[in-house]
């Protein structure tokens, strides 16, 4: 099930289940899990892509190994708030995804969230090396306390 609108997918999540948020790039995948009350985000790992078979088997795994209940993907919109070709991209990995799945499948605008990932990395002193290594995954987890957030606001 794929939701554009974070209410119904609010919704559709089963109670007491934490949630997935993926930051999909072209070489990787940054994953974030929250916690079953869905109060904190925590940056989890950055997939390296491959196929999608691959790719999605892992993420899959880390689902079940966490029993998440939903799954957030950032839709990387234009500055503008129109959708270009990134965004038939992560729309095409969820449509792909859901045939895998039944968890609930929704998506949140991650138009800033690589850059406030890497202010924050910049303010920790990470090194330049380093914030490559975790910037995706980093990013995810801003994502997904976004997501959180919004979830708590809607009550």
């Amino acid at each position: 099930m794929i939701f554009d609108e974070i209410e119904d997918f609010a919704a559709a999540l089963p109670p007491m289940t934490g949630l997935t948020g993926l930051d999909l790039g072209e070489k990787t995948i940054g994953v974030a899990v929250s916690d079953s009350l869905r109060q904190v985000s925590t940056p989890l790992e950055t997939v390296r892509r491959k196929k999608f078979g691959v790719d999605a088997a892992r993420l899959l795994e880390i689902i079940a190994d966490r029993q998440l209940g939903g799954i957030i993907l950032g839709l990387p919109r234009n500055m503008d708030g129109s959708e270009g070709p990134r965004c038939q991209s992560t729309r095409a990995f969820a449509r792909n995804l859901s045939r895998l799945t039944d968890l609930p499948i929704g998506f949140w605008d991650e138009r800033l969230s690589t850059v406030a990932a890497e202010r924050a990395l910049l303010e920790a002193d990470t090194s330049r090396k380093r914030r490559s290594e975790v910037i995706d995954h980093v990013a995810a987890g801003y994502i997904l306390q976004g997501v959180l957030d919004r979830l708590r606001h809607l009550g």
